[in-house]
């Protein structure tokens, strides 16, 4: 089976239009498992969260699309220009996305935030319980950098955390390799 071609994903801005699409990928279980806000969010409630997202100027919001479809987003947040530095998070809210969606989306996101944003230190959470993202995450670079232990309540039990981050030299060294995984026609 022969891998989809680069041009055929791109991010794009997150707009007001795609709120109703975001909300139900959103809201759905298996998105929400792997969320630190894991309550059903109301239509009202996500309305306030884009507008606050719009305004705020140390934040990015994208859509990842494939073909022009939508299949999930991504965002970087707490942008600090002075240290070159911020957290990022994504989801694939689509279940029918071609094999490989994930490490294209974060492939990406990744040139953008180092080559565009020119990000220095990129940085995560994810729960511990969250294999699939820990090891696409090791295998783009991230490094494990710290654990929080009983960090986060989800499901009256506090779950462990751990954090993790990528630099922009270690970016550099890698993207070829991680460019030919994602996108190479052999």
């Amino acid at each position: 089976m022969e891998k989809p071609k680069s041009e055929d994903y791109r991010l794009r801005a997150l707009n007001e239009s795609d709120l109703e699409q975001v909300l139900e990928w959103r809201n759905s279980e298996r998105i929400r498992t792997n969320m630190y806000t894991d309550h059903i969010i109301s239509i009202e409630e996500h309305r306030e969260w884009f507008k606050k997202i719009s305004l705020d100027n140390n934040a990015v919001y994208k859509v990842f699309e494939f073909k022009g479809r939508s299949l999930g987003v991504v965002n970087a947040t707490q942008i600090d220009r002075v240290n070159q530095k911020c957290s990022w998070a994504f989801y694939l809210g689509d279940e029918n996305v071609p094999f490989g969606s994930g490490a294209v989306m974060e492939f990406l996101f990744l040139e953008y935030v180092f080559e565009e944003l020119k990000i220095r230190k990129l940085c995560c959470e994810v729960f511990v319980f969250n294999l699939t993202t820990i090891k696409l995450h090791k295998k783009f670079g991230f490094r494990e950098e710290g654990y929080f232990k009983q960090h986060i309540l989800k499901n009256n039990t506090y779950e462990d955390v751990i954090s993790m981050a990528l630099l922009v030299d270690e970016w550099i060294i890698t993207k070829p390799k991680l460019e030919k995984l994602c996108f190479s026609q052999k």
